[in-house]
């Protein structure tokens, strides 16, 4: 039964986050369907619509004749409000039902963050948050995404977990549901016996996790029979066989990043020591450049977007981005479409890219450095050089471009006082350096902007052994690098620390943190990533309420042989590379890219050979 709230949109302020019937979306029969799934983003509809991922999957399960796909996002606090209000639960755009309606309940796990958001959109579509006070008529509560390579804090909230890329893995899970509900009769443990054959899925219930006293994990073991001591993640071999979207449904209210975007590589070479996604979503696996240029022709036609992102973790690191560039100059500046290439890299950044990006308009460009001294660059692997810098903003500057954003991080593993002076030191010689050039346009002065992340030791990555620095630490950092700038032309923004702090926390976590969230929601906890709804007080009465000491997860090193708590979630990267490369970065040592040479990461075994054919010259 559809749930009514014509009566609650006079009362919001963006009403068009919950009405639906955007141009290019979905409406099938819900009765008529075999299958029928809640793709649910824990966050507000404008980000929600900005998640390439969840257009994606949205079509192909709307593609498969038995399912059908609704989308969920998470109502900002007055239609949250006012749903708890009237007592109605909360429902899917398409038509309205509400998630304990629906057979499959899938939530992506896209920032540690939003783990609150997901109890709350639970709660609030009538389903039971934990999975053990589940009945068998409620909903599969399943999940995915890049948090899923440490889904233990969480895993107490979920009946199925997604590990790697799910355009295989879910229809092969809804395809079980919709055979089970023919047969009739099949318990829910059945047919989750059954989908835990699927590859990369992860039913935490059939796991079991052991501790020592000290609170270090022990063992993870399976409870089950035939169910895997490891899942290794799900991978598409080859990319070409599926097709990017082309029929992106268009949001009624402004998206984060509202545009046509096309995804031309997944995965990366680079290596970088601090980039849990680098490692994720290895090997590099790229889109010919013709399909490339269809689709995004069709995505624009279908859509009357004016700017196409072709978005990947590295796009200047594509075999044929010239050639892809100049076949979507042929139709886009006539279309008026902007290209946009949100992933370029300092050090193969050209004037031929510069000049087949800037056809329709300009915008600023945005590099990331990482470090500023070459040193901790090539601790974290950064291969980057100031003069590889220095050659790229050149070639920008000389284009007309008078606006620079640098991308830093403070707190890296042995990371000094030098290092921060550095970053304010590579910004004031990306001022100096525009107003050398000749060149520069006139009349407008320079804009650097330094963004500084905290870094997050993350799972799956030669960082997850160390601490992260406290939060002392970095409120010092910050302090000095505000003090190390000295111009009007640099401007600087940091992040907050306290939910960096909590965000190490959770990537880093077990089992035992699902307490620690239930807890917070039920204290009132959600949109955590908001600054103006998070409460750091609020986290550490629970970590206390709990007997839970955060610190444990996020100030100790851990060793290089302990069983981590996803030491059993297996996405192709051995530890023992993992190992290799923390060593190296300890020495200041630098790992050379991928495609130059391989380094023995063990993410070959995902596609069955080598990742690349190295008799050629592949960069």
């Amino acid at each position: 039964m559809p749930v009514f709230i014509d009566d609650l949109l006079s009362r919001v302020e963006k009403p068009a986050r919950y009405t639906g019937g955007e141009m290019n979306a979905t409406t099938k029969s819900f009765d008529d369907a075999d299958v029928t799934f809640a793709f649910c983003f824990p966050d507000t509809y404008e980000v929600a619509m900005s998640h390439l991922g969840m257009k994606i999957l949205y079509g192909i399960l709307n593609d498969l004749p038995y399912a059908l796909c609704e989308r969920v996002c998470m109502p900002w606090t007055d239609m949250r409000r006012e749903l708890k209000a009237a007592g109605r639960p909360l429902f899917s755009l398409e038509s309205r039902h509400a998630l304990n309606e629906f057979d499959i309940v899938g939530f992506t796990l896209q920032y540690e963050m939003s783990y609150t958001n997901i109890l709350d959109m639970l709660d609030m579509g009538g389903i039971p948050v934990r999975a053990c006070d589940r009945k068998e008529s409620d909903p599969f509560v399943v999940a995915g995404g890049p948090c899923a390579c440490n889904s233990e804090p969480i895993a107490d909230f979920f009946d199925v977990i997604q590990l790697g890329e799910g355009e295989n893995q879910l229809p092969g899970i809804c395809a079980e549901i919709e055979k089970a509900k023919k047969e009739g009769g099949v318990s829910k443990k059945e047919l989750l016996l059954r989908i835990a054959k699927i590859p990369g899925v992860y039913i935490p219930a059939f796991y079991d996790v052991e501790y020592y006293e000290d609170g270090r994990v022990k063992a993870i073991t399976p409870n089950e029979p035939g169910i895997p001591a490891r899942i290794t993640k799900a991978i598409i071999k080859d990319l070409n066989e599926f097709a990017p979207p082309t029929n992106f449904v268009v949001p009624m209210v402004g998206a984060i990043q509202d545009r046509a975007s096309i995804e031309v590589l997944r995965g990366c070479v680079r290596g970088c020591r601090f980039c849990q996604a680098g490692f994720l979503y290895r090997p590099m696996r790229q889109r010919d450049a013709g399909l490339l240029n269809r689709a995004a022709q069709e995505l624009c036609a279908n859509t009357g977007y004016e700017e196409l992102s072709l978005s990947s973790l590295s796009t200047s690191d594509h075999g044929q981005l010239e050639e892809l560039l100049d076949d979507l100059n042929e139709w886009a500046p006539k279309e008026h479409v902007s290209l946009s290439l949100p992933s370029l890299r300092v050090d193969n950044f050209s004037q031929s890219l510069i000049e087949k990006t800037t056809k329709v308009r300009k915008s600023g460009l945005t590099f990331a450095a990482e470090a500023g001294t070459q040193r901790l660059r090539n601790v974290i692997n950064k291969n980057v050089t100031w003069d590889e810098i220095e050659k790229t903003c050149t070639i920008a500057f000389n284009a007309g471009y008078t606006s620079v954003k640098l991308y830093f991080m403070m707190g890296l593993p042995t990371e000094t006082m030098e290092d921060i002076e550095g970053i304010a030191e590579t910004a004031q010689k990306v001022v100096d350096l525009f107003y050398s050039n000749p060149k520069h346009a006139k009349g407008r002065g320079v804009q650097v902007t330094i963004s500084c992340a905290c870094f997050v030791p993350k799972p799956h990555t030669p960082f997850q052994f160390v601490p992260m620095d406290t939060e002392e630490m970095l409120q010092a950092k910050q302090k000095h690098l505000l003090e190390s700038v000295h111009s009007r032309k640099i401007k600087v923004n940091y992040h907050d620390s306290t939910t960096s702090f909590l965000e190490g926390v959770f990537a880093k976590g077990d089992r035992r943190l699902g307490k620690v969230i239930e807890t917070a929601f039920e204290n009132g906890a959600f949109f955590d990533t908001w600054e103006e709804y998070f409460d750091y007080d609020r986290w550490m009465n629970a970590f206390a309420a709990c007997g839970i000491d955060p610190d444990f997860y996020n100030y100790r090193t851990i060793g290089l042989d302990e069983v981590t708590p996803w030491d059993h979630l297996d996405v192709g990267v051995t530890k023992a590379h993992l190992v290799r490369e923390y060593n190296k970065a300890l020495e200041a040592k630098t790992t050379q890219p991928c495609n130059r040479q391989c380094s023995a990461c063990g993410a070959n075994k995902l596609i069955g050979g080598p990742c690349f054919d190295y008799s050629k010259n592949l960069l």
